[in-house]
């Protein structure tokens, strides 16, 4: 009967011990029991779609899709596809006759908690001459701009390098995939103003622009007085020595 007691701490030590090395295991990946699989279902997409045609009529087809996380602060990322043996020429045909290319995005909100508003208003559209794309090497840079309350209101798209310099692209192979920086730029509220430190400037301003005026206002007020008293003093030492003469000639 003593033997088995051995045995039996082993065997109830050893479920433990697995239990323990399993959890160790979930953070190392970075997630726990409950949290389950990073889906679609905690967010939305919204697709971006391009046009690139010689006859510069917009004809748009998928290019990528915006994918939006919700939480404490909603994230956006894109993901996109390689351009086709097709789609690769068509671009080097457009970029060789200095035409257009465009994207575009419906106009929906990027906040998670308006999935249920998800109605499309229309699209937002930006281009730049194809020959830009082609001699980034697909290196492009676009801009998402919202409201305060999350809906997209404008779209732009910038190329790096942005100007065509002619140089022609001989590998395939650089134009197969976008490589492409994301931003989005959200509304941010003005500074209040300082409103007690303007008065408080106002105020030492006034005190500083009374002092010459109350000098100003008594010349102005007693001008008068001040050249009626020098013009008796004028006329009084001019007086004297005529009377002193008017004397002598008497004697």
């Amino acid at each position: 009967m003593a033997s088995l007691r051995p045995s039996f701490l082993l065997l109830s030590i050893i479920p433990t011990i697995l239990i323990l090395c399993a959890d160790f295991a979930c953070c190392n990946t970075g997630r726990r029991t409950g949290d389950g699989m990073d889906t679609d279902f905690s967010g939305f997409s919204v697709p971006l779609e391009h046009s690139f045609e010689v006859d510069d009529v917009s004809r748009f087809r998928v290019r990528g899709a915006l994918q939006l996380r919700g939480g404490r602060e909603t994230s956006v990322s894109l993901s996109q596809s390689q351009l086709s043996e097709e789609d690769r020429n068509t671009l080097k045909e457009v970029a060789a006759v200095d035409g257009l290319y465009k994207i575009r995005v419906p106009r929906v909100s990027l906040s998670t908690d308006r999935q249920t508003e998800r109605q499309m208003d229309g699209y937002l559209t930006a281009f730049v001459r194809a020959c830009s794309l082609v001699e980034s090497h697909l290196s492009d840079v676009i801009t998402l701009h919202t409201d305060v309350s999350g809906y997209l209101i404008g779209v732009s798209i910038v190329t790096i390098p942005g100007a065509c310099r002619g140089t022609e692209v001989e590998d395939e192979v650089d134009l197969e995939a976008f490589n492409t920086t994301l931003t989005v730029i959200a509304p941010t509220n003005a500074p209040q103003p300082e409103t007690a430190l303007f008065i408080e400037r106002m105020d030492i301003e006034h005190e500083k622009r009374g002092k010459p005026q109350e000098q100003k206002s008594f010349f102005a007020k007693y001008w008068y007085l001040i050249l009626g008293g020098a013009i008796f003093l004028m006329a009084s030492s001019s007086a004297q020595p005529s009377a002193g003469g008017a004397e002598e000639q008497q004697s």
